[in-house]
């Protein structure tokens, strides 16, 4: 362990040495003029009236979790109690048993395919985490300073009414993420060592491949991979460690242009030690982080709401007439779906495809028990989390004194504690200890994600692993040290540019998606029916 951590900290002190002999500002300027042209690509308006442009991507992802919703037959409410039973380990005896036992004789040769595979899986490649593992690495990468910076950044410029969207945002993409994280199970791959390897750039090869469309599926997957590796080091890592840097900097009272490099280097060595553990260690560390510090968040703001229970309803009164004319912002109610898309699209990654990777490693042989399980993330952190924090801004922005909307944001985590202080006074001391666990925890969860693209790229290997990981904790570094401006566009346009070749793959293999939730609901009728049957071994009744 210290003899990594040394060689990893050797090969980046020169790089470390060039970033101190440079100023912030210089810093925000060079990373600008590089990843201008890419953000200007990725949010493109397509003009369909003088007054109504749209981003194009944002009609990839809304139109995706549209038709996802539709064709599973509104999952994201049908499925929400089985997630929640799942996530409990109610269903946990069906993946002892093999595919005969759930289905019997097969009546087609697909099916025999089908369960030969599922059998296979059973008895090697059960996985390295468990549902609620799986399930708290992934929300340790969505819950975090998205709903604390970036539901400031959206009221700024949207006003109370991008509050709507964001919701809008969160349920559509519970069909999303149920679909893209089915998949990711369903087509991992697993090594001599159990490690699991799994995600879009997996299913959009092999799915794709079953499909006919092996050429298209490749070139995906490598697009994809691609745009995962950014996004690990933009939205997964630079965001992050910008606004935990910025809070940090202000609460500490330290002066001149190189704090946040300082605190970057200090994050970056935490960093370094849990992410050289692998998935089982960065599941070991959520899976205690996330409830603990989501728990904090959501008490604090519930004592605020309490507080100021009498403005509750005038909050939401501004949040859907803010939603439908366009208050508080220039660019009126499309301005305002923009940024209340764009912003819980950011949060909750439904859609984007990341959270498939985390999801992949789970130990079942259902792929549709996780897709199921996954699709609770876009309501914990965006229907509730995100929600919370909006009310919060806007109940303690009635007087105007500290916010106007409708103007660009030059800062994003600052608001959001200003909002919590002026009811808990010295709040801001417990958000930031919050934020900076936040930020850690999707950190670390970006950083498996970033090195399954990099894997899937150039291979297996220590080298390979070492120079990922170097690279992700030099961006540490540079997330602490430039504007919010530029890190906050550029991990936007990473984010959203994994998009598009996921969506593209998980519309095109839907019917594999609908098969495996057939059969997983079809277990599961099974084993209720046997319960209630009053049997103790629910097998002996299929």
């Amino acid at each position: 362990m210290k003899k990594y951590l040394l060689s990893i900290f050797t090969l980046i002190l020169p790089i470390l040495t060039f970033a101190q002999q440079t100023t912030s500002e210089k810093i925000d300027i060079i990373f600008k003029d590089y990843t201008g042209w890419f953000v200007e690509a990725i949010f493109y308006e397509i003009p369909f009236t003088d007054t109504f442009q749209l981003p194009w991507v944002l009609i990839v992802l809304i139109g995706g979790a549209v038709y996802f919703t539709i064709y599973f037959k509104f999952i994201n409410f049908t499925g929400f109690r089985i997630a929640l039973d799942v996530v409990q380990d109610k269903y946990h005896d069906i993946e002892k048993h093999g595919a005969e036992n759930l289905y019997g004789e097969s009546s087609s040769d697909e099916d025999e395919d089908i369960i030969e595979t599922i059998n296979d899986d059973a008895a090697g490649a059960d996985g390295e985490v468990s549902h609620f593992q799986a399930l708290t690495a992934a929300l340790s990468a969505t819950v975090g300073l998205g709903n604390i910076a970036g539901v400031a950044v959206a009221l700024s410029i949207g006003g109370p009414g991008a509050t709507f969207w964001m919701i809008v945002a969160g349920f559509l993409g519970m069909a999303s993420k149920f679909a893209e994280c089915t998949l990711g199970v369903k087509y991992r791959d697993v090594g001599e060592d159990g490690t699991v390897y799994g995600g879009p750039m997996y299913y959009l090869k092999k799915g794709l491949k079953e499909k006919g469309f092996g050429g298209l599926g490749k070139v995906l997957a490598v697009i994809f991979a691609i745009f995962v590796i950014g996004g690990s080091f933009g939205g997964g890592n630079m965001f992050q460690a910008n606004q935990a840097a910025a809070q940090f900097v202000k609460l500490a009272g330290i002066e001149g242009s190189n704090g946040g490099l300082y605190f970057g280097l200090v994050m970056a060595a935490i960093v370094a030690v849990v992410i050289i553990g692998g998935i089982k260690r960065i599941a070991s560390v959520t899976e205690k982080i996330v409830p603990f510090m989501a728990g904090i968040y959501v008490l604090a703001s519930l004592i605020i709401l309490g507080a100021n229970y009498t403005h509750i309803g005038d909050a939401f009164a501004l949040i859907f007439e803010g939603a439908f004319s366009g208050l508080g912002i220039a660019g009126g109610l499309v301005g305002v779906m923009i940024q209340g898309v764009r912003r819980g699209a950011f949060s909750n990654e439904a859609g984007v495809g990341s959270a498939a990777i985390a999801h992949s490693a789970v130990r079942t042989i259902y792929p549709a028990s996780e897709g199921i399980v996954a699709l609770l993330e876009p309501f914990v952190d965006t229907v509730v989390i995100c929600t919370m924090t909006a009310l919060v801004i806007i109940i303690t922005n009635f007087d105007g004194q500290f916010m106007e909307y409708g103007v660009p944001i030059s800062e994003g985590v600052e608001l959001t504690a200003t909002a919590f202080d002026s009811v808990i006074p010295h709040f801001s001391i417990v958000l930031t200890i919050a934020v900076i666990l936040f930020a850690f925890s999707t950190m670390i969860s970006w950083s498996y994600y970033g090195m399954q693209g990099w894997v899937y790229l150039f291979g297996k290997g220590k080298i390979t692993d070492l120079v990922y990981k170097v690279l992700f904790l030099f961006f540490v570094v540079v997330g602490a040290s430039i504007s919010l401006g530029a890190v906050i566009d550029f991990s936007d346009a990473m984010i959203f540019a994994m998009v598009v070749p996921n969506i593209i793959g998980v519309v095109l293999l839907t019917p594999v998606v609908k098969r495996e939730l057939n059969r997983y609901m079809t277990a599961i009728s099974k084993k209720d029916d046997a319960i209630e049957d009053g049997a103790t071994d629910f097998t002996e009744h299929m």
